[in-house]
Parts: structure tokens; sequence; C-alpha cells
């Protein structure tokens, strides 16, 4: 794609966007017992983009997150997950992402915001790809992305673990974080 093709597709971005939930995925992995890697996701969230596609420094995003949605396949972990010892669904109902920086690296941009989970807030570094744009069968403006981060669960008070026999303990503490994201143009 050329610079001028780029510039003219990044500009018709510009204005608010819907995280479309039922087309997007906020997931997550992590290492287990030290051999082998969980994979799940949230199912329900909802988010708002403000999008600047002349200037991507001027865009913003928030984003809400159901806890009781932490899903990974397996109802015994997923209700563990739910309790005291991790996200703890009933003290702290949702996790927040809000934006405070973007900054564009070649195709690349990097969108810095505060990740609330547990009541504990720390400063992210998204990696986000622009992914296209496209108007969908029912006229709306659509555009994806996607984004991957790594967390520290200790960061977050997120601490219960089990050490293991042969070194190691049960669950990372690094957390990865991967975003497919659809939206639709709002204005």
């Amino acid at each position: 794609m050329s610079e001028a093709t780029a510039t003219t597709e990044l500009s018709a971005l510009t204005g608010t966007w819907t995280i479309d939930a039922a087309h997007s995925r906020l997931g997550f992995s992590a290492k287990h017992a030290m051999v082998t890697t969980v994979r799940g996701s949230f199912k329900d969230f909802e988010g708002t983009l403000a999008l600047d596609g002349s200037d991507p420094a001027q865009s913003s995003a928030t984003v809400t997150i159901q806890t009781a949605s932490f899903d990974s396949g397996v109802a015994d972990r997923d209700g563990h997950v739910r309790g005291t010892d991790f996200l703890d669904v009933e003290s702290f109902p949702t996790l927040t992402f809000t934006s405070t920086k973007v900054v564009q690296d070649g195709d690349e941009y990097v969108m810095t915001g505060d990740l609330t989970i547990k009541g504990v807030t720390r400063a992210v570094d998204l990696k986000l790809e622009f992914e296209g744009s496209q108007k969908d069968p029912w006229g709306n403006d659509r555009s994806g992305f996607s984004g991957e981060t790594t967390i520290s669960r200790k960061d977050f008070g997120l601490t219960w673990n089990v050490a293991l026999d042969k070194g190691g303990v049960l669950v990372s503490d690094k957390i990865k974080i991967q975003l497919d994201v659809s939206a639709i143009k709002t204005a």
C-alpha cells in the first residue's frame, strides 16, 4: 500500500467507534504447571474508540470487561479464577482499560493505558496493528485491530500459586493478553 493510500485509509478512521463484542476477542494465555499453555477469553465486554486518523496520537480507548465472563473452557478452573484467589468477581465485577497515550511506529501503534484489575491500576503498553476497514452488508463502517501485551499477575496483587515438586509453580506470573477487535463507526 502506498503512503498516500495508507494516509487516506487512516483519515477515514477519524470518529467514534464502538467495539462489536460479538465479533471481537479479548483473550489471554498463561503457562500451567510449567509445561503447557492455557488459553481463554472474557466473553462480556464493551468499549469505545475515539480515533484520529490524521493524528493517531490524539486517539483514545476505554474498555470495561465483566470479570465473571472469564472463560478458559474448564468450569472448575473458571470458578477458581473467578473466586477470591484471583479475580474476586463478587468484590471486583469489572476490569477496565483507559488509554493515556498513542504512539505510531511505522505500521504499528503502541497504546499506553491504565489497566485496573482487582482494584489495582498499572500502566500497560498494547502493541496494536490496524487490520483494515470495510463496509459490512448492513451499511456499517467496520474496522479491525489486533494487539497484544504481557502483564505480571503479581503487579495486580494476583499472587496465588502452588510450588511444584520439580521446581517452578503451577500458574505462571506472566499473562499474555491478545486482542482481536472489530469496531463499528458511530459518529
